[in-house]
């Protein structure tokens, strides 16, 4: 049984390399939660043979600098698998400098679609960011999170965590255009939940006031927003406020693929993750072919996708 792991910083993610096996569970690195206790349970509950490692989670600001994070990771791995263990850095599995296993999940996921569907923009959705990889004979983004943000090849917006203020610095409610409060009074959850984007068990991570994860709840959220309670709006303002927030993503993912597509000359984009309808809608206006990965291996496989195309890749390495 070979099992892929995938660390963030907020959400640590398991999958077996034929898709029985899969999981994700809300763990924020930086509130400094204790990550080997979930890293033992699920070595005792999926009993692996083998682990294939990525991570994301070293960018978390409990730790000093990235590399250190790496380390700390590392370590609690290698503590409560008993398994062999490979890592997967932004090259494969061979690396050199520990350094090149920093953010890596999205390059495992690259190199299997790479392999299993060629060339194409693969757009991975998750709860905190997405990344959009260029696929031609082999991904063609940069090896840094960082040189990916500055190619736009990694979008600080995902389904879930992202902060509306970072989304919209204004709103239109009743005609009259309003700036919104710099502060975490709500969050992309909140918009596609009154939506009806996810339901509430979708809901995975905290509430920004700690509080309930059901529409109402989310409404009074999303018009803090604009510093009003919901009395004050009415359900008809938050639902303004969450549709221009929902737009808003929608403009970042196809602006991205629009992009990516001119520059690369391709034009199938193939989606992932949680935020999979979201890319659909955006290659959709943009008149490309999308396949979503959970039509083709499943919906529970396409939300810990890197975890399981890394438990693929080191399955192939091993029986090649």
């Amino acid at each position: 049984m070979i099992l892929g792991l995938d660390v963030g910083g907020a959400n640590t993610k398991a999958a077996s390399s034929d898709g029985k096996f899969t999981l994700i569970e809300y763990l924020p690195l930086w509130k400094e939660a204790s990550l080997e206790p979930l890293l033992r349970r699920i070595s005792r509950d999926a009993g692996p043979e083998a682990l294939a490692v990525v991570m994301t989670g070293e960018l978390a600001d409990c730790f000093s600098d990235k590399r250190s994070g790496i380390v700390q990771i590392k370590e609690a791995i290698e503590r409560a698998f008993s398994c062999p263990v490979s890592f997967w850095g932004v090259d494969g599995f061979r690396w050199e400098d520990i350094g090149d296993l920093a953010a890596a999940n999205w390059s495992a996921s690259a190199s299997l679609v790479s392999k299993e569907v060629g060339d194409c923009i693969f757009v991975d959705m998750g709860s905190t960011t997405t990344d959009l990889i260029p696929l031609k004979k082999g991904p063609q983004a940069a090896k840094t999170d960082f040189e990916r943000l500055a190619r736009s090849e990694l979008i600080y917006s995902g389904l879930l965590r992202t902060n509306l203020a970072a989304l919209l610095r204004s709103v239109e409610i009743g005609g009259r255009r309003v700036p919104l409060s710099s502060e975490l009074f709500a969050i992309a959850a909140d918009a596609h939940l009154v939506l009806g984007g996810i339901t509430e068990v979708e809901y995975t991570v905290e509430a920004p006031d700690g509080g309930g994860k059901d529409p109402l709840s989310a409404e009074r959220r999303l018009a803090r927003t604009v510093c009003a309670d919901l009395e004050e709006i009415g359900s008809d303002g938050a639902v303004e406020i969450a549709r221009q927030a929902k737009s808003r993503q929608e403009r970042l993912l196809t602006e991205g693929i629009r992009r990516l597509a001119e520059q690369h000359g391709l034009d199938l984009v193939v989606a992932v993750g949680i935020g999979e309808e979201l890319i659909k809608e955006a290659a959709r206006d943009l008149d490309l072919e999308c396949i979503r990965l959970s039509e083709k291996y499943g919906k529970s496989v396409s939300d810990v996708f890197p975890a399981y195309a890394v438990a693929r890749l080191l399955e192939m390495e091993l029986w090649s």
